[in-house]
């Protein structure tokens, strides 16, 4: 490469195997993108794959790409190991056709390398060569080369892209008829809808770029989905620019084509060019170390950090962790070479022992891992012997810790450590702002998922609808399984109330493995503990499955049950901790949390676990409660309603009875059928003052006072009288009550005798057989106003198939707007019932009722019916 200076480096080795031709390809694409030399990317990966072909598959053997990087372009070497290959002799005769595939990737380093060239060893031949970065004239501000057109992207036969514009609100104003092709609506269908409505924005709340933030933003490109009429979600690709009208009022136009023709709207990342064609060189120690532009959020210039610091020192891996706000932990945030979904979130203390190499506050070297195993967490069993770490410092705290690790022993000194370190405090003040960044993005996310959650929380008092919301809360936004337990005394042991997972078809795995193990300890002490047994559990029961396969020499295909075990095992083989649920000052359960495979919390998440269990455990605590008075009220309740009615002889008696309010079985309206003597029956609808315990009590007392008296043989008026001084009795708990209170006498003619006594109550309707409908009694003073009363009764003979109507005021005033159903209104629904037995006037009466409006009634209504049937016709 002559007197280029090398700036970077990246070496991979490659399996003898047809795969690692396309694993290559993409080794050379991620690494010349990472660099930022997209002008030779698709010449480059063109000419490798030719390479590790002629390597892997003609020579058989394995292949070593290096790619190395300069100022002015990218030299790209392919190695095999084939050791007995013919040397060419100059003026040989070679076979160089188009159709003779061995020899096609020298004839197209020939055609597309700006220089090449081969190499032989006794055990190597190396091919290389050189991609100078083009000239850009002036006025071109990027250029591609010329690609043969099966090179070329593929899209539809014809391009939509769609244009959408978005106001300064998030409301859709501009809506073109590519974008009703693509999506399915039309323009007026969407017009003033927010965006918000239609796309499918792959984002945790407050930990990243949210759609709203993105609109803000002066330019924004990437992808995202989009929710089509049929409801399908549309994966698209996007390019937002912010701009102005002339009246200055700012909007958002997106572009918008379907992500698979990416290519049409995707800006290739390039490096700035002066006037002149040539790249500028940046002066900033962070672009010289990130490469320019810099990754606009934590987790890519993380990631590009590592992988810069592994190019740096030609490491086989690199790794990068932050500092916990206490400075006594950090936190795995990026890795590149190692198994970064076993170790991303993983903790590590910062002290993890004595002396200068046990602190991450320090620069420390390890020549040899093998002969201080532990002294770093992250690298255990991981192969690599030798590692450098440095640590990030903003202002003299502690921020992170930069490391890097080869395989081989010994390959560290405190040259590189020092080279390290000036890569690092050339990027601690970066990584720390986007840190703060992501921070406060992130305690605004929260903030507002806790708020959504305490208002969800708060708007139910089911105990069953309150752990489903526990768990739907967390899963999938804080964590991939969630299990809630209960403990419903001191006494009594954790129960496995409710289990959610991300994925619908690992509940019944997930169930089942954590029935069969003990119950997490109900620890009242705050914050999440992590709880093993669960991953060990699982674990344990796939090796078993395994072994009882290999053991009956299973074949390939695994049973359904084998199936799901293995799968379980994977869904719960993370990190699992364990929240508990205190309620004015007891556990009243745990809030389990858990992750797939190998996989840790972060910090920020657990103390939002922490402040949601805390608001969990109080609704939790008062669905309890509210359930336990439900359920004594109701059984109070129950025990005020008769407990059942008596088969009157030659009389059909039809009782409705509806409570209003939710959770109610009884309210201020009661009613009784009783015998009272041999062919004496008395009957009762009443309606107490107010609601509650107080009217609860009155109702006791009238009813069980009713059936007293009536058996002592009082008449109907000495009843109601003694029943008034009892309630004026109470006193302060007094509460008026309308009574209607008869006494029914069967006839043996087929008739029925009754005396009635109407005080202050609706009056009672009696139905004809010719459709008349008059009032049966007079009305008379209430009871529980005035001490003196002097009631009467009137007598009443029901004739065959004449019908007794009787109801509470919850009937007759029944309202829609101004209007009110009325004695009238109830007369006129009456009249239509000739001919019904006493349960169809009964329903008919309550089915008018309910339809007279729209809304649920708001007082409570009993309906007794009474009827003389006909005799049966000969």
């Amino acid at each position: 490469m002559g007197s280029a200076v090398i700036t970077a480096r990246a070496a991979a080795t490659f399996d003898p195997v047809g795969r690692s031709v396309a694993t290559a390809r993409a080794f050379v694409r991620d690494t010349l993108q990472g660099w930022g030399y997209t002008d030779v990317v698709d010449d480059a990966v063109v000419l490798t794959s030719e390479l590790v072909t002629n390597a892997v598959v003609h020579a058989g053997t394995a292949a070593d790409v290096l790619c190395l990087r300069t100022e002015d372009g990218v030299r790209i070497e392919v190695a095999d190991h084939y050791p007995e290959r013919e040397i060419p002799l100059r003026g040989s005769v070679m076979d160089t056709s188009p159709e003779r595939e061995s020899g096609r990737g020298l004839m197209l380093c020939a055609a597309l390398a700006s220089r090449w060239g081969v190499e032989y060893t006794p055990t190597h031949k190396h091919v290389w060569f050189q991609l100078d970065l083009p000239e850009r004239p002036v006025g071109i501000r990027s250029a591609g080369p010329v690609l043969a057109t099966a090179l070329l992207p593929v899209t539809d036969e014809r391009v939509r892209v769609a244009v959408v514009q978005i106001d300064s609100t998030g409301a859709v104003t501009a809506w073109n008829d590519d974008a009703a092709f693509l999506f399915g609506y039309p323009a007026d269908q969407v017009t003033g809808k927010q965006l918000t409505d239609f796309a499918a924005w792959p984002q945790t709340p407050g930990t990243s770029t949210g759609i709203a933030d993105a609109l803000q933003l002066s330019r924004w490109e990437g992808s995202y989905g989009f929710r089509g009429a049929d409801g399908r979600v549309i994966p698209v690709y996007a390019s937002h620019l912010r701009v102005r009208d002339t009246q200055g009022e700012p909007s958002t136009v997106c572009l918008l084509v379907r992500d698979y023709e990416r290519a049409v709207l995707q800006s290739p990342v390039r490096t700035p060019v002066t006037d002149t064609g040539k790249e500028s060189r940046a002066t900033d120690p962070f672009e010289v170390f990130i490469g320019s532009p810099a990754p606009d959020d934590l987790d890519g210039l993380l990631q590009r950090t590592v992988e810069r610091a592994r190019d740096m020192l030609d490491a086989d891996s690199a790794f990068l962790l932050l500092a916990t706000d206490d400075e006594t932990e950090l936190e795995v945030r990026a890795t590149t070479g190692l198994p970064s979904a076993r170790q991303r979130f993983a903790r590590v203390p910062v002290e993890a022992g004595t002396g200068r190499y046990g602190s991450a506050r320090m620069p420390a070297v390890h020549e040899d891992l093998t002969a201080v195993p532990g002294a770093v967490p992250l690298l255990i069993d991981t192969g690599m012997r030798s590692v450098v770490t440095v640590p990030l410092k903003v202002e003299g705290r502690l921020t992170g810790s930069l490391g890097v690790a080869a395989e081989a022993p010994g390959r560290y000194s405190n040259e590189e450590a020092l080279r390290l370190q000036f890569a690092a405090d050339r990027i601690a003040l970066a990584v720390e702002s986007a840190r703060l960044g992501e921070l406060e993005r992130l305690r605004r996310g929260s903030l507002s998922f806790l708020v959504e959650a305490s208002d969800l929380l708060a708007g139910t008092l089911d105990r069953d609808q309150t752990l489903a919301l526990m768990a739907q809360m967390t899963v999938p936004t804080l964590a991939t399984w969630c299990a809630v337990y209960t403990i419903a005394d001191q006494s009594s042991e954790p129960y496995l109330s409710y289990v959610l997972h991300e994925d619908e078809e690992r509940i019944d795995g997930l169930k089942a493995l954590l029935s069969k193990i003990a119950p997490p300890d109900p620890v009242p002490a705050p914050g999440a503990r992590v709880w093993s047994a669960p991953s060990e559990a699982a674990h344990q029961a796939a090796l078993n499955t395994s072994m009882r396969s290999l053991d009956r020499d299973a074949p390939l295909s695994m049973g359904m049950a084998t199936r799901t075990i293995l799968a379980t095992a994977s869904a719960v083989g993370g990190e699992t901790v364990v929240l508990p649920l205190v309620a004015r000052n007891r556990v009243i359960g745990m809030l389990t949390l858990g992750k797939p495979s190998d996989d840790h919390f972060r910090q920020e998440i657990l103390e939002l676990a922490e402040d949601l269990s805390r608001r969990a455990a109080l609704a939790l605590d008062n669905a309890r409660l509210y359930s336990e008075r439900m359920a004594i009220s109701q059984s109070l309740q129950r025990s005020l309603l008769p407990p059942g009615l008596p088969d009157v002889p030659n009389v059909e008696i039809e009782v409705i009875y509806r409570a209003a309010g939710e959770g109610n079985e009884v309210g201020g309206d009661f009613y009784d059928v009783f015998p009272i003597h041999d062919g004496a029956y008395g009957f009762a609808i009443g309606d107490v003052c107010g609601t509650g315990p107080e009217a609860a009590a009155v109702t006791g007392l009238a009813r069980h006072a009713l059936r007293l008296l009536a058996r002592e043989g009082f008449t109907g008026p000495a009843v109601l009288e003694r029943l008034n001084a009892a309630i004026l009795d109470e006193g302060t708990r007094s509460r008026f009550l309308t009574l209607l209170y008869g006494e029914l006498w069967p006839q043996e003619d087929g008739s029925a005798l009754l005396k009635v006594v109407c005080a202050g109550h609706p009056l009672p309707l009696r139905l004809r057989q010719d459709g008349s409908v008059v009032a049966a009694a007079e009305p008379q003073p209430l009871l529980g106003v005035i001490e003196d009363l002097e009631l009467y009764e009137q007598e009443i003979t029901l004739d065959p198939g004449d019908v007794l109507l009787c109801v509470t005021d919850g009937v007759t005033e029944r309202r829609e707007g101004a209007r009110m159903l009325g004695d009238d209104g109830l007369a006129e629904v009456l009249a239509t019932c000739t001919g019904l037995t006493a349960g169809a006037v009964a329903a008919r009466i309550l089915r008018a009722v309910e339809r007279f409006a729209a809304e649920p009634a708001s007082d409570d209504m009993a309906i007794l019916a009474m009827r003389v049937p006909e005799p049966p016709t000969v």
